[in-house]
């Protein structure tokens, strides 16, 4: 027998209940979604554009024509993939108009997908996963030596994207290098951390302006400093919850299966930096 929204037993877990209980958690839980900027498609294929080289441009005397040069374009093309989660909560769960309760399904749902997209962002990840950073090439690549000192490596990566002409918005390191970093003393002697907290946001500190973020997707020793608007996520709009009783009808229970299709884009991949600890 076929469900309908209005079949017994499923009222408190329809997709209107619950879309916007794993959409926006997801971008929220997602360290990925916050340090890119987002493009939202209906197509299988998003074109971003690449300028290789810039048109010309030159100091002309009145009345003189002015030279033709047109801009090197290409392109780099992102096609979103799948990514899905799936929760199983009792009927008595899912029947409960307790906001609270749909919370619990939600969250459950949001932090395995967010788990996973950034898992593919900051990783090597193989098919159907989309490319992630570990897998680009053309990234400027900065040593920091064999353990964090300073930051000067840091200092390096924002002077590297200011040469490509960009501005790198965020660090994003492991929670091992965030904790070593974060108790750097200015000087020997000193109990003053040398990294600065985020009037934003007091928990998380800043790297020469730059605000640090930490996820546990990102290779220990490692450290990607990203420009917000070099680097893009782009997910599909038919992001879809679908729920089940079928599967679980004997315990009386009911799955909850949410998925998404996202996909990765670095059109200026020059503008993004890796710092690494040397082995």
């Amino acid at each position: 027998m076929s469900m309908f929204t209005t079949s017994p037993g499923v009222t408190g877990v329809t997709p209107d209940h619950y879309a916007g209980l794993i959409i926006q958690p997801v971008q929220g839980e997602s360290v990925a979604f916050q340090v890119t900027t987002q493009l939202t498609t209906d197509a299988t294929r998003t074109h971003l554009p690449i300028v290789q080289e810039d048109a010309g441009a030159a100091w002309t005397r009145e009345g003189d024509d002015i030279p033709v040069e047109d801009a090197t374009l290409g392109e780099e093309v992102v096609i979103p993939a799948k990514v899905a989660g799936l929760t199983v909560v009792s009927s008595e769960l899912a029947e409960d108009s307790n906001p609270q309760a749909q919370q619990i399904v939600g969250d459950g749902l949001a932090r395995s997908i967010a788990r996973k997209v950034d898992a593919a962002f900051y990783g090597s990840l193989p098919h159907p996963a989309p490319r992630g950073l570990e897998a680009v090439p053309g990234i400027h690549a900065v040593t920091a030596g064999k353990k964090w000192t300073n930051l000067d490596a840091f200092l390096e990566a924002i002077a590297a994207a200011e040469t490509v002409g960009a501005t790198l918005t965020s660090f994003t390191a492991h929670p091992t290098d965030a904790l070593a970093l974060a108790q750097l003393k200015e000087q020997t002697g000193s109990n003053r951390p040398l990294l600065a907290p985020d009037p934003t946001m007091p928990t998380r500190r800043v790297i020469a302006g730059v605000p640090l973020y930490v996820s546990p997707a990102v290779t220990p020793g490692t450290v990607w400093g990203l420009p917000k608007d070099r680097v893009f996520v782009v997910l599909r709009r038919d992001v879809k919850v679908d729920v089940s009783a079928d599967a679980y009808f004997q315990s009386d229970q009911v799955a909850v299966r949410g998925t998404m299709r996202v996909g990765f884009g670095y059109p200026h991949r020059a503008a993004i930096t890796k710092v690494t600890l040397t082995p």
